[in-house]
């Protein structure tokens, strides 16, 4: 009879233990807390451990910033976490010429890459600015294979805000 007890003690030992997400999310709250002011530390564990997983994510949401001197887009899961990005000064223009639409259609083009290759097929598009490369980035992401759901202008318009500046004299 104690050589049963023994086995099954050894049987509970060896069975892998398999968590939930609550509790891997939990688990990962507590390392958190546990190292107080070395939260950066902790919080660039927690991604490491995140890369390694290589979840698809089948829709999000493309943040495009489309300024009078550069363009930025940005991809994001439901939730708000960055999945791919890229500017026109990552894609490898300089001065004047990451203004240009051309510059956000390469932009668009590699953060809609990017995404693809995580799993993402479908997003919902935010453009704000008022810059040259707005209607070429959207494009740009619906001819690299990404399918458009949504587009919303996000543009803030300020409602009599801010005072403005003196008028210029010339």
């Amino acid at each position: 009879m104690s050589d049963e007890v023994t086995n099954t003690k050894e049987e509970a030992q060896a069975a892998p233990v398999v968590l939930t997400e609550e509790q891997k999310a939990h688990e990962e709250a507590v390392a958190v807390l546990a190292m107080g002011d070395d939260a950066k530390a902790a919080a660039s564990a927690a991604d490491v451990k995140k890369k390694g997983k290589g979840k698809s994510i089948p829709a999000g949401i493309c943040f495009i910033r489309s300024t009078f001197n550069n363009t930025l887009v940005s991809i994001t899961d439901a939730r708000g976490g960055v999945i791919a990005w890229s500017s026109a000064g990552k894609a490898g223009f300089k001065g004047s010429r990451k203004s240009t639409a051309f510059a956000a259609t390469m932009v668009a083009q590699d953060a809609a890459r990017q995404a693809m290759a995580k799993g993402m097929h479908e997003v919902e598009v935010r453009v704000q600015g008022a810059g040259a490369g707005r209607e070429s980035a959207v494009r740009a992401i619906q001819s690299a294979g990404m399918q458009v759901s949504l587009l919303k202008d996000c543009t803030p318009i300020p409602h009599n805000g801010c005072r403005p500046r003196k008028r210029r004299r010339v």
